[in-house]
C-alpha cells in the first residue's frame, strides 16, 4: 500500500526555520531520524520510505507554498496514490504553538498553500495534519508572523512537537486516520 506525505513549505534558506515551513521540518526531521534523504526531482524534494509493509512517498513542494497543488497532483498521478492515502502536513495559526490536529478534510482557513491543492484537486477530501503556530500577531501582520522564525521559548519545544507530527504521519499510514486521531488528537 502506497502514501503521499506532503509537508508545505517554501524553498530557501531564508524560509528553513519559519512558521510556515512547519510541514517542511516535519518531514526532515522524520528523515533524520529513520535514515532516508530527500533528492531533487521535478516540482519536489522527495524521499522514499518503507516502513512496516508500506511505501511511503514523502515530498517537499519546491513550487513555493501558494502552488503547492501543482507537485500534490502530479505525484499522486505518478505514484498512483489514491486520495484517502493522502496527507499534508501544514502550519496553522489558528492553533496555539505546538497542537496538533489531524482532520480527515477541511476548508482552507485563509491557507493559501490548501487553498491552491484543493483548486487543483477540485476537493477538500483529503486528510490534513495541523501544526499549530498561534496568532500572535498584530492585525495586518499575519505574513510577517507566518515567515518569521520561532522565538527562542518555542525554539526549544520544537524538537518534541516535530516529533509527535511524524509520529502522527507515520500511524496515519500504518493505522488509519481514524485510529491516529483518537490517539493524538488533543
Amino acid at each position: 500500500m502506497k502514501f503521499l506525505i506532503v509537508g508545505l513549505g517554501n524553498i530557501g534558506p531564508e524560509y528553513a526555520l519559519t512558521r510556515h515551513n512547519a510541514g517542511f521540518m516535519v518531514l526532515d526531521r522524520l528523515a533524520a531520524q529513520h535514515g532516508f534523504s530527500f533528492t531533487m526531482n521535478r516540482l519536489a524534494y522527495t524521499a522514499k520510505w518503507s516502513y512496516k509493509g508500506k511505501q511511503l512517498f514523502l515530498i517537499k513542494p519546491t513550487t513555493f507554498m501558494n502552488l503547492s497543488g501543482k507537485a500534490v497532483s502530479y505525484y499522486m498521478k505518478q505514484e498512483n496514490i489514491p486520495l484517502e492515502n493522502v496527507l499534508i502536513i501544514t502550519d496553522d495559526k489558528d492553533l496555539p504553538f505546538g497542537k496538533l490536529r489531524l482532520k480527515p478534510k477541511g476548508s482552507p482557513g485563509g491557507h493559501n498553500g490548501l487553498r491552491h491543492i484543493d483548486e487543483v484537486l477540485a476537493t477538500q477530501q483529503y486528510a490534513r495534519l495541523r501544526f499549530g503556530i498561534g496568532n500572535d500577531f498584530a492585525r495586518g501582520r499575519q505574513v510577517d508572523f507566518v515567515l518569521g522564525e520561532f522565538p527562542e521559548p518555542e525554539l526549544s519545544e520544537l524538537p518534541a512537537v516535530l516529533d509527535r507530527a511524524g509520529e502522527m504521519a507515520v500511524s496515519f499510514c500504518t493505522m488509519g486516520i481514524q485510529q491516529t486521531m483518537n490517539n493524538y488528537n488533543q
